[in-house]
């Protein structure tokens, strides 16, 4: 029981760092991760070598690849801003429709789904947060719109990595946990795009566009549950977002036409010309073709930049981890090329593409901090046996119940690391052994961890500093994690219920 305590202080001092004291995001995790090593060294027995080089790998794993993902995405945005692309950017989305929630839709859920499946990392929350903030929407219900909904892709994204990598770490069959994911996370799809409109337009916003609402949900849930059932994990996530952004825009501009008063609209794409509105869509577009050519879908053009990656282990106690840096085949560094080329295009100078990228990072110092902290917390309470101490001690506690706080034990993990993919690391294993133990399919258990874990990246310090700093909200961590915390906790519920009754 001690060991479950003191292994669950740090968490909890974070939850009342950020939500009781409104403490700013990146003291709070400083902070946390001294109450995380001084229980690891005084009750879990690490030795001091042991700590730093835990903290060093946690260091190391932030900056690359997330911390590379997040800065490539917030200079895409950045630069986007200074060409003043994103004015015509924002004249073509208003011309698609000028109700400001089918636009949300389009950008937050299908555009934003579409980023998660391609490179995840934070992207499918800085990228769309940062064009809807820049168009207007409200900072703080525009970031926690784009967190909410960004929790149930995660488990496909990257191109599937969590699934598959979870899949390998157990022995399972990616196949039949992709499926499992897919139905357990069935109900909280579907109910993802009502949500965005809520958070960010309210009661009266949802009940005049909630019949669009049902559209953009149907369009990417009904082809990514197909996908993730008959064919495995890398593809849900992109095809659904694909044909979602098609049936929306085309939704769109239907209505749109039917709709006379609004006219004056269109006034706004007066002098707009197909090379024009290819230029200003341009670092977006060639992050989407980037992306697409060199994952693993092409792998003529995937294995020969996967192979130019360097592995190492850092951590010098027992069972380290691998810590590999893909030096080409990481999305910060597709999206930092995709950038530079689409500024060229811009027509902005070398000095100003530079400029930009010192001033981005030289503006997200603390949101580096942060994330940097978060990992090294995570890596403590990992190679410590911390997380190993709350995952035993909840299926001791819940026996045949265990299907229950399933997606909880993952919603942990998505908590402390901000990743799906290190959620299935840490916990995969637990969850299967936990699943044959009490004779239920560790197909079905493993997939409710997968499910868990991207919920956990909603309430995650890790994702909301990047939802702060793509939205102008450094300091506020605190107000977004209020937001999505309500959320978070419908979601495992939904899907603890769903895991218990189908188990």
């Amino acid at each position: 029981m001690l060991d479950f305590i003191l292994s669950i202080l740090p968490i909890i001092w974070l939850i009342i760092a950020l939500c009781v004291i409104k403490m700013a995001g990146w003291k709070a995790c400083g902070l946390t991760v001294v109450v995380s090593a001084v229980v690891a060294l005084i009750h879990f027995h690490m030795n001091a070598a042991e700590m730093g080089t835990a903290i060093l790998e946690g260091v190391l794993n932030a900056l690359w690849p997330i911390c590379m993902v997040i800065i490539s995405a917030l200079f895409v945005y950045n630069l986007v801003l200074k060409t003043k692309a994103m004015d015509s950017i924002k004249a073509m989305l208003s011309s698609v429709s000028s109700d400001p929630m089918i636009i949300l839709l389009i950008i937050g859920w299908g555009f934003g789904n579409f980023l998660e499946g391609m490179a995840g990392f934070g992207t499918a929350v800085a990228i769309p947060a940062g064009i809807l903030v820049a168009m207007g929407y409200d900072p703080l219900t525009c970031v926690v719109a784009c967190l909410v909904v960004n929790s149930t892709p995660t488990a496909f994204g990257s191109v599937g990595v969590p699934t598959s990598t979870v899949a390998g770490v157990t022995g399972l069959n990616a196949l039949t946990i992709s499926g499992n994911i897919a139905i357990l996370q069935l109900i909280t799809t579907l109910l993802s795009p009502f949500l965005m409109v809520l958070i960010a337009g309210g009661a009266k916003a949802l009940k005049r566009s909630w019949r669009f609402a049902l559209i953009a949900s149907l369009a990417f849930t009904i082809p990514e549950f197909a996908a993730a059932y008959f064919i495995g994990p890398e593809l849900p996530d992109i095809i659904g977002s694909v044909i979602c952004m098609i049936v929306c825009v085309l939704v769109g501009v239907a209505i749109e036409k039917k709709n006379p008063e609004k006219k004056e609209q269109h006034e706004l794409m007066k002098g707009m010309t197909v090379k024009k509105a290819l230029v200003a869509w341009s670092p977006f577009l060639l992050i989407f073709v980037i992306l697409l050519f060199t994952s693993s879908l092409f792998p003529a053009i995937h294995n020969v930049i996967a192979s130019v990656t360097t592995k190492t282990s850092v951590y010098i106690g027992e069972n380290p981890g691998t810590l590999s840096f893909a030096w080409l085949d990481c999305p910060g560094v597709k999206i930092l090329i995709a950038g530079f080329i689409g500024g060229l295009i811009q027509k902005a100078g070398i000095g100003t593409i530079f400029r930009t990228l010192f001033e981005t990072v030289k503006g997200n110092v603390k949101t580096i901090f942060t994330i940097c902290s978060v990992l090294s917390v995570a890596k403590i309470m990992g190679y410590s046996g911390m997380i190993t101490a709350l995952a035993t001690a909840l299926v001791a506690a819940t026996g045949s119940f265990y299907p229950l706080i399933s997606p909880l034990v993952g919603m942990i993990g998505g908590f402390v690391t901000g990743s799906g993919t290190s959620t299935g690391i840490l916990f995969g294993s637990l969850q299967a052994k936990a699943g044959a133990a009490i004779h239920i399919s560790p197909e079905w258990i493993v997939g409710a961890n997968m499910a868990g874990g991207g919920i956990g990246k909603m309430i995650s310090p890790q994702n909301i500093a990047i939802g702060s700093a793509a939205s102008g909200l450094s300091g506020k961590e605190s107000k977004i994690l209020s937001k999505t915390v309500l959320f978070a906790i419908l979601y495992i519920a939904i899907d603890g219920v769903l895991c218990m009754l189908l188990a």
